[in-house]
């Protein structure tokens, strides 16, 4: 009868391992599983045509205060007014440069804009 009973709890010791077992596997395999789907994408090269970005041109001479404000980066409408102010007063632009002579509009808002000026 002992051996019975010694049958029975060492039976139900194993089912007890077995599922604590069968219960570390399945955590360690979701965090494997994990690991894998947060790995990064490799990068792909993209065509040089879907990288660029379009650039939006201005004429200063022309423009309004509004289209200055849209096209150009770092200029807001307060500036943008003061380029047409500026313009309405001294005439034409001759330069791109000649912009930074107008309050508020830097050398360096010049430089960043260059690509998106005309005259």
């Amino acid at each position: 009868m002992s051996n019975k009973k010694s049958l029975v709890a060492n039976a139900s010791l194993l089912g007890r391992f077995l599922k604590a077992g069968s219960a570390m596997l399945a955590v360690c395999a979701f965090l494997v599983a994990g690991q894998a789907v947060a790995a990064p994408e490799a990068e792909t090269e993209q065509p040089a045509a879907e990288t660029q970005q379009v650039v939006n041109t201005v004429n200063i001479n022309k423009a309004d205060a509004e289209a200055i404000a849209t096209a150009l980066v770092g200029v807001g409408k307060a500036k943008a007014e003061a380029i047409v102010a500026y313009r309405t007063q001294h005439g034409e632009f001759t330069s791109i440069e000649q912009l930074a002579e107008v309050k508020g509009i830097g050398e360096a808002t010049v430089a960043k804009n260059k690509s998106r000026l005309t005259l």
